[in-house]
């Protein structure tokens, strides 16, 4: 399956160029470009945590798949538990480690149009949620519609063990292989990092240093967007959005005023885990 959709995004991608390219959208400026330049194609993965968290539970718990009357695949009954990505558990990291591996070197070997070299990202802004909207029952549980996880976040409410375990899943992601980015957007409260302000801003400073931490053989981190606060101010600033009309977050990669989403995007970031402990 992954052979046929690396094959169907490249294709897809040499086609949006090559029209781009036909069309000259931008031909004077285009014309004061160079001639010889590194070409790239960006390409990217979305849904990470539910590939990674499905996978894992086809392999560590017993998943039935539920057809219906044309035999496709609609839903899928979950017997056990799975090892469930972002709690530093080796079982399911790995998982999502080989899946970015493993897609960049399929598309990689595939031709490219002006033959662009293919790069990769784990970075979808807020298209999470309109891929979750078109996406049905996955086998790691998630249900019709529900969005994806941000970026390279753990799926919402999954990662349990507090902020260090899950920073150090996240990474784990080589970055050899995704060197468009791989941005996790992750969200602490306050009383998590310590009682008191100089604390917390110890305790955070740590948090950064440890996730971005680089030796020989490991990269660490590379892209983080950081929230401290609580779940109760967004739900509030919902009912009272005249309360907050400078209420700045960080959503995925870049930071917004809260009013200004929509709904559906709001509801996705309170739904996104609010780690408690370290």
């Amino acid at each position: 399956f992954m052979d046929w959709l690396a094959v169907q995004y490249i294709s897809a991608l040499n086609i949006i160029h090559y029209m781009h390219d036909k069309y000259s959208y931008e031909a004077s400026l285009m014309a004061l470009h160079d001639r010889d330049v590194y070409r790239t194609m960006a390409c990217g993965i979305a849904g990470l945590s539910v590939a990674t968290d499905s996978l894992s539970a086809i392999k560590y718990a017993r998943v039935k798949p539920i057809r219906d009357e044309n035999g496709l695949a609609v839903d899928f009954e979950i017997d056990g538990e799975y090892p469930q990505y972002g709690n530093n558990d080796e079982r399911v990291d790995s998982i999502a480690c080989d899946l970015v591996e493993r897609f960049m070197k399929k598309i990689k070997a595939l031709p490219t149009y002006r033959n662009a070299v293919p790069t990769q990202s784990i970075l979808t802004i807020t298209s999470n949620v309109v891929y979750g909207q078109k996406t049905g029952n996955t086998p790691d549980g998630r249900r019709a519609g529900t969005p994806f996880a941000p970026g390279a976040n753990p799926m919402h409410g999954r990662d349990r063990k507090g902020a260090v375990a899950s920073l150090t899943s996240v990474a784990k992601l080589p970055f050899t292989y995704a060197k468009d980015g791989i941005s996790y957007t992750f969200s602490i409260v306050p009383a998590a990092l310590g009682k008191e302000d100089p604390v917390r801003k110890t305790n955070l400073v740590g948090l950064l240093d440890g996730y971005f931490h680089h030796e020989a053989d490991v990269e660490g981190g590379q892209h983080l967007n950081v929230n401290v606060m609580n779940r109760e101010m967004l739900l509030d600033a919902i009912e009272h959005p005249e309360k907050y009309p400078n209420l700045t977050i960080r959503v995925s990669g870049y930071a917004v005023r809260f009013n200004a989403l929509t709904r559906e995007q709001q509801q996705d970031v309170i739904s996104r885990t609010f780690t408690q402990a370290l």
